[in-house]
C-alpha cells in the first residue's frame, strides 16, 4: 500500500476484489471517510468480501464487473475518477483453494476454471472439444510450456479414447508427458495456467483496461498492478511505459508526428518482487511483480 497511498477523503478502485484483503487495507488507511469501489466478476467473491468488509458500512461499494469494465461501472455511480486504482491480477486465493471451481490439480474436480460462472466456456470445452493445434497453442501461448505439442498430442489421442472428465485427469496426462517433475512446481502447472487465462479471457481484459486505464485517475492518483505471469507484466510495463513517454513516434523519426503527450510517471522502473520472507509466508507470492505509476 505504500506506492498506492490512501488517504482520507478519498476513493479508489479494487479492480480485482477477491476475498476484499486489498479493499479492507484501503480503507483501515483512508479512515475516516475514503471509499472503495470494488469489482469482481465472481459472485463468490463479492458475497465473501461483503462480509468480511461489512464493517466498513457505505465506505465500500460493489458491483459484479470484470476490471475492464471500470470506466463505465464508475460512471454509473458517478465518480468519473479516483485518486487510486489497484489490480491484484490471476485467480484468487478464494477461487484456488475452492476445488470444486477447477483451477487446482490438488484434488479431483470438473475441469471448469471459470471466474465468472455466468459465461459459456470451460475448461472442459477446450480440452475436449477444441482443434489440436488450437490446445497447443493456447498451451504454448499462455502457459509458454515448450512441450505444448506433446501435450495437446497426447490429450487429442486420450480424448478419442474417453473424455477428460476432471482435474487430476488432466493433470495425471501432462505429468505423464512430461515425466520428470520440478519440485518446486508440478508438470501441470503451466499447462493449467494457460487454460484458466484462456477460459477467463484474463489478457484480453489486460489489454482493454490498459488502454484508457489512466483516465480512470485524477491528477496525482496512483495505479498499482501486481501480475503473476510474464505476460501479464509485459502488457502492464509497456502501457506505463507509453503513459510516461513524451513521444510515441517510432525510432529516428526526426519531427514529432505523434501527438501525444505525456500522460503519467513511473513510480517502478523495474518491477517490485516479494521477498524471501514473503514468500515463505505466501507461498503464491513467488511470481508477483508489481509496477506503480501516478497520473500527472
Amino acid at each position: 500500500m505504500g506506492l498506492l497511498k490512501p488517504r482520507a477523503g478519498e476513493r479508489y478502485l479494487d479492480g480485482t476484489l477477491g476475498g476484499g484483503g486489498h479493499a479492507e487495507e484501503i480503507l483501515l488507511r483512508s479512515s475516516p471517510d475514503g471509499r472503495v469501489l470494488g469489482l469482481d466478476r465472481d459472485e463468490d467473491a463479492l458475497e465473501a468480501a461483503g462480509q468480511r468488509l461489512s464493517r466498513f458500512g457505505d465506505r465500500l461499494t460493489v458491483r459484479r464487473a470484470n476490471f475492464d469494465q471500470a470506466k463505465e461501472t464508475l460512471a454509473d455511480i458517478n465518480w468519473n475518477q479516483v485518486n487510486g486504482v489497484l489490480l491484484d491480477l490471476g485467480v484468487s486465493s478464494h477461487q484456488f483453494d475452492a476445488a470444486e471451481r477447477g483451477f487446482s490439480f490438488q484434488a479431483s474436480a470438473p475441469l471448469d476454471m471459470r471466474m465468472d460462472r455466468g459465461q459459456r466456456l470451460t475448461a472442459f470445452e477446450i480440452v475436449n472439444s477444441f482443434p489440436e493445434a488450437e490446445v497447443a497453442k493456447i498451451i504454448s501461448d499462455y502457459g509458454e510450456e515448450p512441450r505444448a505439442r506433446r501435450i495437446a498430442a497426447a490429450i487429442a489421442a486420450e480424448r478419442r479414447v474417453r473424455t477428460i472428465e476432471t482435474t487430476v485427469d488432466l493433470a495425471d496426462l501432462v505429468a505423464r508427458v512430461k515425466r520428470k517433475r520440478n519440485r518446486a512446481h508440478h508438470p501441470a502447472t503451466q499447462t493449467f495456467q494457460a487454460l484458466r487465462i484462456a477460459v477467463n479471457r484474463e489478457l484480453e481484459s489486460l489489454k482493454r483496461f490498459l488502454e484508457y486505464g489512466f483516465e480512470l485517475l485524477h491528477p496525482g492518483g496512483r495505479m498499482v498492478i501486481i501480475s503473476f505471469h510474464s505476460l501479464e507484466d509485459r502488457l502492464v510495463k509497456t502501457a506505463f511505459r507509453k503513459w510516461s513517454d513524451k513521444c510515441i513516434c517510432p525510432p529516428r523519426t526526426l519531427k514529432c508526428e505523434c501527438g501525444w503527450s505525456q500522460k503519467a510517471q513511473r513510480l517502478t522502473r523495474k518491477p517490485i518482487i516479494a521477498s524471501a520472507e514473503e514468500v515463505r509466508a505466501n507461498p503464491r507470492a513467488r511470481a508477483a511483480k508489481l509496477r506503480a505509476a501516478v497520473r500527472l
